[in-house]
């Protein structure tokens, strides 16, 4: 909770590598322009489809349309929940302070006097290092696992594959584990496609929410006045964010 609105910002370049040619045969039919439209009337009957920079044809390492909407698709979904991780990890982290110690020799949690990302800024260099690593082991062991013909039967998301969907740990590492990010409680096994596919335009507009709150936070913290909703709530911050000293990782 204490740095996820650090996690909320990076884009890790393992998750934006183009899917191996022949790695693994497709297993569903692909998007296009076509669904991407009806799923935007699905997700907002208002503004419908809207794309001004034509981000669906742009053909992204020259792998075609379908793959290009793939990796939209899927990247949207991820940040979307990272950001809702976020959103709430700033309430939580601007309220509330663990009462555990942070390091074995005692070290506390930084005070929540300060602000979210002057809290990122207090923490020790290793605790730093820590989070970014096991970001970059979920990023690279998504795609690793996601290349492999025995997850789950289930194709890369530029393949054909679900958007979202993130591979259980079990599929790729020769040991069981009983925890499965993408359902942890087993809420959506036994639901139905209608279900799933009803849940997913949920959670893309909840993403997108949080996205959008979660940028209110960082614009009133750094300019004051800017959203008149959360002044005097969010704590002012006159740091630079992830430019400025506040957000270094070495």
């Amino acid at each position: 909770m204490k740095t996820a609105i650090l996690a909320s910002l990076i884009a890790s370049a393992a998750a934006f590598a183009p899917a191996q040619e022949g790695s693994r045969a497709s297993v569903a039919v692909q998007e296009s322009q076509a669904d991407l439209e009806a799923l935007a009337g699905k997700l907002n009957p208002v503004v419908k489809y809207y794309d001004p920079l034509r981000l669906s044809s742009w053909n992204l390492w020259e792998a075609g349309d379908a793959e290009t909407i793939g990796f939209l698709r899927h990247a949207e979904i991820k940040h979307g929940r990272v950001a809702m991780f976020a959103f709430v990890g700033y309430c939580v982290q601007s309220n509330f302070h663990w009462p555990w110690p942070m390091k074995l020799d005692g070290t506390p949690f930084p005070s929540t006097d300060l602000s979210p990302p002057e809290q990122w800024a207090a923490l020790p260099i290793e605790s730093k290092h820590q989070i970014i690593t096991f970001i970059g082991f979920l990023e690279v062991y998504s795609e690793l696992a996601s290349s492999l013909s025995t997850t789950e039967g289930q194709a890369h998301y530029m393949k054909g594959g679900k958007p979202g969907a993130f591979p259980a740990f079990g599929a790729a590492i020769p040991h069981p584990v009983p925890f499965n990010l993408f359902d942890p409680f087993g809420f959506s096994s036994g639901k139905s496609e209608e279900a799933k596919a009803a849940g997913l335009v949920k959670e893309i507009n909840n993403g997108r929410l949080a996205m959008l709150g979660l940028f209110g936070f960082l614009t009133e913290q750094t300019i004051p006045g800017s959203v008149p909703l959360l002044t005097g709530i969010v704590k002012p911050y006159e740091g630079a964010l992830i430019a400025g000293k506040d957000f270094t990782f070495f």
